[in-house]
């Protein structure tokens, strides 16, 4: 019998569709061994292996079989992109293949098209050779009903959206519902068919609803699956554990936390041979005991990845009666907690640590506010709202102290000291390593109870933040440098160095800035560091932050350690949020496992840890683009209500199409179309990142601050439209028709790609 990785080479080399007979001739198999290869197979599918094609031929999971069926869903000039028509490879976020279109009659594919294709991988993506068209299927898009000119359109969520088709079947829909509807045609003769009407996408709460329904977000456990999760989850804690209750452990969370899977504590080392040192402990929830591999909850927590975060709601990985409740460790209750043990030295260096499985009992639940303010010995802050962070009433005072939440009151102070202190220890490591230092704010949304917004702003960053962070890293290098000192594997975290080729983008734009950037020196994060501090006092400041950022190579899950060059360490694995991360679960098992402390261990082996590595690394960016969407719905809904008004704005980006820009404090980024600068012509200074007018000489740069008069504001896209405020912008320069539209015709999106008619790009022709 051939073994499960001899089956997948065979399928994923073989040059046609492999089935169960081509298998079993492959490998000279007959009689009972062919039933044997049956069930072997149908095992492979279970465990997530290997999936099955119509005409019941094989192809590896999360790949695409060699002969399907792909469904057109982009079809813009000579670029042609499907999908499969069906994919069922849980977890796995649909591919997207490009087609090289049959040129000659009838071979021009449109939007819903549906083609039988020979596919193929192509570095790391995917080619499909059409054989045959087949009968026409639609593309189901979320959008807007619009009215204009006595039609109605269908105004697609996406910013980029080029175009707005009409509606051929409006099936009972009204302006302004939000709709699924089926597209099909191409170009000009593209049509929507409403098939299901979803409300008004204005309503408190609708913006996440519309992250989790474009983004394929699971958002609903089977009944099955819950079951599950109640049983476990009434299971006693096991015997063994380590008994931490008398310890006056602490989390410390965002004031509207929906979780808490870590808290701390720390106190002097009395050991001579660590004078002036620290003991610490990071107490993390025990998620693997409750969540075993092969359960149903693990293949759910394995589909999801992680926990989706959005202002007014989060989608968990883990069911709430173990995410909120059983495995979140709250103040006065017992809980089950993986707890990393650490000694750390005067100068903050890891001397040893080890692990155990243990009993907490918190003796508080604090936010980082309240935590911030007992340190500083200031009165704690009141929050009002979901979230917090609102003002408190007209007849309250400035400060509100809360009612002490905790057993005593100054008792709370001496608990945190030694923490804080400890700190200073793990701070002085910090420095010396010196990680990539970038303060760049995060937005707020600040919601009341119906889910309507309170306020837009910065998230203040506290040393409270800090300390966790400092805590959290410090749990993570010794959870990773444990499972390496018992040869066990480990899932990574993942971050790279920058590319030669940003490097030199990001040495051309500070060229622009007169700042100094030398490329034949080795590049480490204080190389970038240095570059920041040079700038802090200049108006490009943060823009020289956003450009340091985008060099940045992106993080990822892998079990082949690369290091982690944004916070300079050799050995970095996640550990500390296995209720919302399945990479910490992951890592938790291995810990269970290589430790022998109990039920729940798992030592997957590399290939398993390399595709489940590729899988959450993928459900990262999923979740990160959904709540970066919402975010940006939330902040177009917020400055909805101050359209036509001048607002403070910085640019953000520059392009040959126009410059973005974004308000002040409140962020989200909108466009200054190139074709509202008036009559004159503009040249795109890519290296520059700047417009410069050819007659006047006047310039719109990256990082520039300017006043603007906020034109549009588009909840359900989350797009801004900007324009000048003296006047500019009404469409007379050559090229640009400003806000007017044909008469009768869709509304003309806000994002508008290509060159308009009143630019010149430097160094090349017109």
């Amino acid at each position: 019998m051939p073994t499960r990785q001899q089956i997948i080479d065979f399928i994923t080399s073989s040059d046609k569709p492999a089935g169960k007979r081509e298998i079993a001739r492959a490998f000279g198999l007959s009689g009972q061994e062919k039933i044997a290869l049956k069930a072997l197979l149908k095992d492979m599918a279970d465990e997530g292996l290997v999936d099955t094609a119509p005409g019941r031929a094989f192809h590896k999971m999360g790949g695409v079989p060699k002969v399907t069926v792909l469904r057109i869903v982009e079809a813009d000039g000579d670029t042609v992109w499907a999908v499969p028509e069906r994919w069922e490879a849980e977890g796995i976020p649909v591919p997207r293949l490009r087609v090289r279109e049959r040129r000659g009659p009838g071979g021009a594919l449109g939007v819903g098209d549906r083609i039988l294709a020979r596919t193929e991988e192509a570095g790391k993506g995917w080619i499909a050779h059409p054989m045959k068209k087949l009968a026409k299927g639609d593309e189901a898009i979320l959008g807007v009903v619009k009215e204009e000119g006595g039609r109605l359109y269908l105004q697609g969520l996406e910013k980029k959206e080029r175009a707005s088709p009409v509606i051929s079947e409006r099936n009972g829909a009204e302006p302004g519902d939000l709709v699924m509807a089926d597209i099909s045609g191409r170009g000009s003769r593209t049509f929507a068919k409403v098939t299901e009407i979803l409300g008004d996408p204005f309503a408190p709460r609708s913006f996440s609803l519309i992250a989790i329904h474009k983004h394929e977000i699971p958002n609903v456990f089977s009944e099955e699956l819950l079951a599950e999760a109640e049983r476990v989850a009434k299971q006693p804690l096991g015997e063994g554990r380590e008994n931490l209750t008398d310890l006056p452990i602490v989390a410390i969370d965002p004031a509207d936390a929906r979780d808490h899977d870590d808290a701390v504590w720390a106190t002097p080392d009395d050991d001579p041979a660590n004078k002036g040192g620290w003991k610490a402990i990071v107490a993390i929830a025990d998620v693997s005991f409750y969540v075993r591999p092969g359960s149903l909850l693990d293949r759910e927590a394995r589909k999801r990845g992680n926990s989706v975060y959005f202002p007014d709601r989060v989608v968990p990985m883990l069911p709430e009666v173990l995410s909120a409740d059983v495995c979140s460790l709250k103040q006065g209750v017992e809980r089950a907690a993986l707890a990393c043990h650490m000694r750390i030295s005067a100068d903050g260096e890891i001397r040893d640590w080890r692990f155990s499985r243990a009993v907490v009992k918190l003796a508080a639940n604090i936010a980082y506010e309240d935590a911030q303010a007992t340190i500083d010995e200031k009165p704690l802050p009141f929050r009002g709202g979901v979230g917090g962070g609102a003002s408190p009433p007209d007849d309250a005072a400035d400060a509100l102290p809360h009612p002490n939440p905790f057993p005593e009151g100054e008792g709370l102070r001496k608990i945190l000291q030694p923490l804080w202190d400890c700190w200073a220890a793990l701070n002085k490591a910090r420095a010396k390593r010196e990680p990539l230092d970038l303060d760049l704010p995060e937005r707020r949304i600040v919601l009341d109870e119906k889910g309507r917004i309170l306020s837009v702003a910065p998230r203040e960053r506290l040393d409270a933040h800090k300390l966790i962070e400092d805590y959290m890293i410090a749990a993570n290098v010794a959870a990773a440098k444990a499972l390496e000192k018992k040869k066990a594997p480990v899932m990574y975290r993942i971050h790279e160095p920058p590319s030669r080729e940003k490097l030199v983008a990001l040495k051309e734009y500070l060229k622009t800035l007169d700042v100094e950037f030398a490329l034949g020196q080795v590049i480490r994060p204080k190389t970038f560091n240095h570059v920041i501090a040079r700038t802090k006092e200049a108006d490009f400041h943060a823009e020289v932050m956003t450009q340091v950022l985008r060099t940045q190579t992106q993080a990822y899950y892998g079990p082949q350690n690369a290091g982690h060059f944004g916070l300079s360490l050799g050995s970095y694995a996640h550990f500390t949020s296995p209720i919302r991360r399945y990479a910490d679960l992951v890592v938790h098992r291995a810990l269970t496992e290589a430790f022998k402390l109990g039920p729940g261990g798992e030592l997957p082996s590399d290939k398993d840890m390399e595709r489940t590595g590729e899988l959450i690394s993928k459900l990262e960016r999923r979740a990160m683009e959904a709540e970066r969407d919402t975010i940006d719905r939330y902040v177009a809904a917020y400055l909805a209500s101050h359209v036509g008004e001048v607002l403070e704005a910085r640019i953000t980006g520059v392009q040959n199409f126009g410059f973005f820009a974004t308000v002040e404090g409140i962020g989200g980024d909108g466009l200054v179309p190139v074709r509202d600068l008036g009559r004159e012509y503009f040249r795109y200074d890519e290296a520059a990142q700047r417009l410069v007018g050819e007659e006047t000489g006047e310039e719109f740069a990256l990082g520039q601050r300017l006043k603007l008069r906020l034109a549009e504001a588009n909840p359900v896209s989350g797009a801004l439209r900007f324009e000048l405020p003296d006047g500019k912008g009404s469409g007379s320069g050559p090229g640009g028709d400003g806000d007017r539209r044909r008469k009768g015709g869709p509304p003309r999106p806000l994002h508008r790609r290509g060159r308009p008619a009143n630019i010149r790009h430097q160094g090349k022709k017109r």
